[in-house]
This record gives structure tokens, C-alpha cells and sequence, in this order.
């Protein structure tokens, strides 16, 4: 962590992909993966005299983003030739949007690192198409260029230099995520390159102006990102101490290392050389349109958090973790509708689903079986079909091999013992092999009863009624 009498400063730029049917200037597919350059066309490609259209439906979506973040919409945009040099930028141009783009000054709200609620500000949010793609060769022999990706439609959501951590951060960037799969703009893939992030980095003293930031360029990772802004905010407090100067600078972080590593010298807005894109005709909106996109909004996390706490007696912790991921609330309301256990079916999802997919380093959305069959889960423990004991191997074995769990119970013989005679004979057998627990219940140790409930779980191998095991052991030992 770095030093505490500096002060961290960080703002993110966050690239999401728009997840439109096709490009942002022409009709070529927009879909992750294919063989290279089977997704382009003498638009993407920039071809001498083919000219772009504007893709509408990504000026909606870059809309809708504007007003779930709380931003005005600007009703008289245009776009803007970005120039600068990449190998896979096929115009050696991008068009983005400069000195009017179609949101601005929004604001998103987080927690900080002592609970408290506040606002990251959301200095614009613009349209913009993405570069290429290029594949190195690992021996050295070169790289060659895949142009699938060229032309697809990104948003960049600008924040306000407002984050003073990388928890911060890392909860600002999760924020953004989950309105963005909310209102079903970006289907937000890290892992696909569908949502990144340009961090930006500078340190100062409490009381002393800003100091000169750093960029690192295109982070994919929420782990990288804590790990990078960390080590770079400690790299530049050494630098000054040593006597040094910040340069601005744009850097790579090397994920392996743990390190940063300077690029290139930063650029500023007059190096690109912005101007009117000539072949675009700007952007007019009606206040109809923008209402009319307004009222599409589904549910924002916030609001449905706030409808937990109310309809469902959540506390605040749980309805705040639920709605924080679309796909984890929607699952909750599906296996709600189905169960009407809502208190299970959040513990459920917050537990051993959530802990499952920690371990498998699975996103919520790859969740691999339906709501459906949690509810139908949770059914089972309420009619005494299965223990809670048993409904945690349930959830385990949907996860490898999602099927109807009655399906489950029965091929793996889970069912749970309810039998009055066999659960006595398994009371009455961990009685007599447990002798210093039978005295230390009957010395008034009640505590005791719970170690022989756990013997005979252990005993019958997780499928005894567990209410039953406890009256029976109850009744057994006052007598």
C-alpha cells in the first residue's frame, strides 16, 4: 500500500464494447472471435473512397449509458477524427468524439473503504470504434494483423480524477459493469476485451496540487488493476522521495512481474489533431428520442436494491451483493418466483454459489444452470426430501452437471433419511461411542448436543433429518 502521507489520485477511462449486431460504420458483423479478417469490408478496412454511416443503434445505446449514469444529454453532437498511428488502425485515424460528446457530467455512487457513500463524477461519455487486433508471433517471426475488430462500436465513459484508492477504483470500475449489463448495452466480457479500462495515476501531498499522472493502457482484469494502481502509485512516491520527477508518461503493467513499464510519452488532445469528421454528418437528437430512450430503462441496480430491502426483508449487505450483478439478481427473482423462499435463495446464492464461483474463476453469467433448479433445490430441503448438507453437494454437482435435481438426489441415493426407526438406531449408536459428550450434556452442556448431531450426520453421511436427530437425541438423553 502506498505511503500515507501521500495521496493517491486515479481516473479511469473505461472502454465498453457496444454489443450492436454490427460495426459502428458499416454492416459487418460485430462478434467476438471468427477467423481473422472474415468480420471486415473496404469500410473497415479504410479502402480508398468507402465511406462510413453511422450505426443508430449504438448512438441509442451510448444514450442509454448517458442517462443510467446520470448524465445530460447533448442534443448536437458530431464526431471527430482522432489521428494517430497504430499498426492496427487500418485509417492511421480513429473516429471518436472530441468537443461535443453525446453525454456529459454524470455521476455513479460507491462505497469507500470505510462504508460511506460517494460520488465518482462522470466527466463525458462518447462513442468511438476500436483498432484491430495484432497476433505476435511467439518465435519472434513477426505479427500479422486480424481486422474482426476494427470498426466495432466501443463507449468510453470518462471519470472525474475522484478515486483516492484502488478498492475505489476497482469499485467504481464493478459499478459501471453492472449498469452497463443492467440496461444491456455491453455484455461486458473482461475476458473477451468487451470492457477495459485506461488508468490513470498520479500522487501528491494532502494540501499540494495534483501531481503529474501516469496511463496505463487497455487493463481487462479488476485484479490487475488493484494490483497495478497500488504498485504504481508506490513507484512514483519513490521517485519523488528519491529526489526525482513524474513524467507523463503512458506505461504497460506486466502482470507476471508485478511491474510497470514506460511506453511511450503521453499524448495530449492537440497531438491528435482533432477535427470534424467530413464523411459523418453530426448528430441531432430530439427531446422525444432522448425521452423516449429514457422510458426503455429496465431496473437499475439501485432501484431494485432499495425494492429488496423493502418487499423481501434483505438486509442491506445481501440486497446490495444481489443487485450488484444482474445475472445473480436475476437468478434470485427466478428462483423466488418459483420457491417464494427468498431469505434461501439469497443464502444460497450469496454462499456456496458465490463461493463456487470464486474457486472456479467463473463470472455470474457463466452460471450454468437455470433458476429453475436452485428453486427446485430449495423446494426439496423444505419438504425434508434433502438436508442443507446434502443440498450443498445438490448445488456442487449442478455447477459440473446441470440437471433436474430430484434427478440427482435419486442417481447419487441422497435422499434424506426420515425413517423414525433408522434415525434411532444411528441416535442411540453415537450415544454409546460418545460417553464424555453424553456426561457433558447432562452436566449442562447443551453446547453438546450439537457435536453428537454433527457424529450422527457424519454417521449416515450427511442424509439424516437433521430436526429429527436433534429430538431424538434430546428425547434419549433425559430419559
Amino acid at each position: 500500500m502506498p505511503r500515507e502521507d501521500y495521496e493517491v489520485v486515479i481516473g479511469l477511462e473505461i472502454h465498453a464494447e457496444l454489443k450492436t449486431k454490427t460495426k459502428l460504420f458499416c454492416s459487418c458483423k460485430n462478434e467476438f472471435g471468427g477467423e481473422p479478417n472474415t468480420h471486415c469490408c473496404p469500410v473497415c478496412m479504410a479502402m480508398p473512397g468507402a465511406l462510413p454511416v453511422i450505426n443508430k443503434t449504438a448512438v441509442e445505446y451510448a444514450v442509454k449509458a448517458g442517462l443510467a449514469t446520470g448524465c445530460s444529454i447533448e442534443k448536437n453532437s458530431k464526431n471527430d477524427r482522432k489521428n494517430y498511428f497504430y499498426p492496427d488502425n487500418p485509417r492511421s485515424y480513429q473516429i471518436s468524439q472530441y468537443d461535443k460528446p453525446l453525454c456529459n457530467n454524470g455521476f455513479v455512487e460507491i462505497e469507500d473503504e470505510d462504508g460511506n457513500k460517494k460520488k465518482i463524477g462522470i466527466l463525458r461519455i462518447h462513442i468511438e470504434d476500436d483498432a484491430g487486433k495484432l497476433n505476435h508471433n511467439e518465435f519472434g517471426g513477426g505479427s500479422l494483423v486480424d481486422l474482426n475488430r476494427a470498426g466495432a462500436p466501443l463507449i468510453e465513459i470518462v471519470s472525474l480524477p475522484d478515486m483516492r484508492s484502488a478498492v475505489e477504483a476497482e469499485r467504481y470500475m464493478r459499478k459501471i459493469k453492472s449498469i452497463l449489463e443492467y440496461i444491456e448495452v455491453s455484455d461486458c466480457k473482461m475476458q473477451e476485451g468487451s470492457l477495459r479500462a485506461d488508468v490513470n495515476v498520479s500522487v501528491h501531498k494532502p494540501g499540494e496540487p495534483f501531481g503529474t499522472r501516469t496511463e496505463m493502457k487497455g487493463m481487462s482484469s479488476f485484479r490487475s488493476i488493484v494490483r497495478a494502481i497500488e504498485y504504481e502509485a508506490q513507484r512514483q512516491i519513490d521517485v519523488i522521495e528519491n529526489g526525482g520527477n513524474v513524467y507523463q508518461t503512458t506505461i504497460r503493467w506486466d502482470e507476471i512481474s508485478g511491474k510497470t513499464f514506460p511506453m511511450r510519452e503521453k499524448e495530449n488532445a492537440d497531438d491528435y489533431r482533432y477535427f470534424p469528421e467530413p464523411d459523418l454528418a453530426a448528430i441531432r437528437l430530439s427531446d422525444e428520442y432522448i425521452e423516449s430512450v429514457r422510458a426503455s430503462l429496465p431496473e437499475l441496480p439501485e432501484s431494485r436494491r432499495e425494492r429488496y430491502l423493502k418487499e423481501y426483508n434483505l438486509t442491506e449487505k445481501d440486497a446490495r451483493l444481489l443487485t450488484a450483478s444482474k445475472y445473480l439478481s436475476n437468478l434470485f427473482e427466478g428462483a423466488l418466483e418459483k420457491c417464494g423462499n427468498a431469505k434461501a435463495c439469497a443464502n444460497w446464492i450469496l454462499s456456496d454459489i458465490s463461493r463456487i464461483l470464486n474457486e472456479k474463476e467463473m463470472e455470474p453469467d457463466q452460471i450454468p444452470f437455470t433458476a429453475e433448479e436452485l428453486a427446485k433445490t430449495i423446494e426439496l430441503i423444505d419438504k425434508g426430501t434433502i438436508s442443507s448438507a446434502i443440498a450443498k453437494k445438490v448445488i456442487e454437482e449442478l455447477f459440473e452437471n446441470p440437471q433436474d435435481p430430484e434427478v440427482i438426489i435419486k442417481e447419487k441415493g441422497w435422499i434424506q433419511i426420515s425413517d423414525e426407526g433408522a434415525i434411532r438406531e444411528v441416535v442411540l449408536k453415537i450415544i454409546e461411542a460418545n460417553p464424555q459428550s453424553v456426561a457433558d450434556y447432562k452436566g449442562g452442556k447443551d453446547r453438546a448436543i450439537g457435536f453428537l448431531v454433527g457424529q450422527a450426520m457424519k454417521e449416515t453421511k450427511g442424509k439424516a433429518n437433521p430436526g429429527m436427530l436433534n429430538k431424538m437425541f434430546v428425547e434419549e438423553l433425559n430419559k
